[in-house]
């Protein structure tokens, strides 16, 4: 809580800051920020080709695939983005981390920032694919804040606990870049947990991430309550509240010899 009253406080400094990054991050580029689009959109593309030509996937319980398929992506390319972003903000912001008069706990909230602005173009063009399939706006969509809440939350803990170990551990980023490879497949953002049988649903579940991207599915095509899986929410704030306070305890623990490492 402590963290975001302060970043409240700050919260003109912040938002300056999030704006700096987002342009920094495709500085140079010809194409500037229209790199943060095209990967994303291309995995999609393949994807969809693949599956629908190649494997003859068709509708998946009725909703039509390419809509199945962004409902699960469109949340998983912001988890990715903001988790992985935030866990290099304090080796990425030497030169800040360096500054008495700034707090650097706020900078894993500069990168999460950034990444949702990054990613604001695939939840238009995920609204545009609803609307061509008949999936129109509705009062239930309003629940997406409450995921969004969620991503960022769970970023945040995340972001706390991998970027104050990063600057003693440089191998860090590529661990959590196989992690997430894995992580990639071990969320049912490529498949349905229909498929699942036994303990294998029980282990899936265990994934905290899968309790959002199955959240955006069940409230773009299913118009399902987030709280109907209220089992499912316990563990994911659980899990977020102790991977935060583990974060928090972490960051505050090697805050002060960031300096000696950079």
């Amino acid at each position: 809580m402590k963290l975001f009253l302060m970043a409240m406080k700050n919260r003109k400094m912040l938002f300056n800051l999030i704006k700096s990054d987002f342009k920094n991050r495709y500085l140079g580029n010809h194409l500037g920020i229209v790199w943060a689009f095209i990967q994303p959109l291309v995995m999609v593309a393949v994807y969809w080709f693949v599956f629908t030509k190649g494997f003859r996937v068709g509708a998946v319980s009725n909703v039509p695939f390419l809509l199945w398929l962004l409902a699960g992506m469109v949340p998983w390319f912001l988890l990715n983005d903001a988790i992985m972003s935030s866990s290099s903000a304090v080796t990425s912001q030497a030169f800040m981390v360096k500054k008495i008069v700034f707090e650097v706990k706020l900078l894993p909230f500069v990168k999460i920032g950034s990444a949702v602005l990054v990613n604001l173009a695939f939840w238009v063009f995920l609204l545009i694919v609803c609307l061509a399939y008949g999936y129109y706006p509705s009062w239930w969509w309003l629940q997406l804040a409450y995921y969004m809440l969620c991503i960022i939350a769970i970023s945040l803990s995340l972001g706390l606990l991998f970027s104050a170990i990063m600057p003693f551990m440089p191998d860090m980023g590529q661990i959590i870049s196989v992690i997430f490879q894995v992580l990639f497949w071990a969320t049912p953002v490529m498949w349905n947990e229909t498929m699942l049988h036994g303990k294998l649903i029980y282990i899936i579940k265990l994934n905290p991430f899968a309790y959002i991207v199955n959240g955006f599915r069940e409230t773009l095509i299913n118009h399902q309550p987030f709280w109907q899986h209220y089992s499912m929410m316990a563990y994911f704030w659980l899990f977020t509240l102790v991977t935060y306070w583990l974060g928090n305890r972490t960051f505050n623990k090697l805050r002060p010899h960031f300096a000696d490492v950079l």
